[in-house]
């Protein structure tokens, strides 16, 4: 309960944030992509400021999960190893009963 609510404590400022700069940066902003000309460049993008906070964030958001999700690999690797040992020995427990029962 308490985690959902520092959820709302954080979220709703942060996104009350992002839509007041999303409001106030609609203007267009050369992002260039060609170091070699940057006065003259071949390649750039021309896009409201906020969409490049709001993909900065985004990219962020992808790149720590996937980093998160990488370094809990052995932990997983871990729990299907466990798992599995926990099946055979439920599965000859199983067996030991059915024996003790006949």
């Amino acid at each position: 309960m308490l985690r959902r609510a520092w959820k709302y404590v954080i979220g709703v400022p942060v996104a009350i944030v992002l839509l007041t700069l999303a409001v106030i940066n609609r203007h267009g902003v050369r992002l260039v992509l060609d170091p070699f000309r940057p006065e003259e460049p071949v390649l750039f993008l021309v896009l409201p400021f906020y969409v490049y906070l709001i993909g900065m964030l985004v990219i962020g958001i992808v790149i720590g999960g996937i980093a998160t999700w990488v370094t809990q690999a052995r932990w997983r690797r871990s729990a299907r190893r466990r798992g599995a040992e926990a099946q055979r020995w439920q599965a000859e427990a199983d067996r030991q009963l059915a024996a003790a029962n006949r």
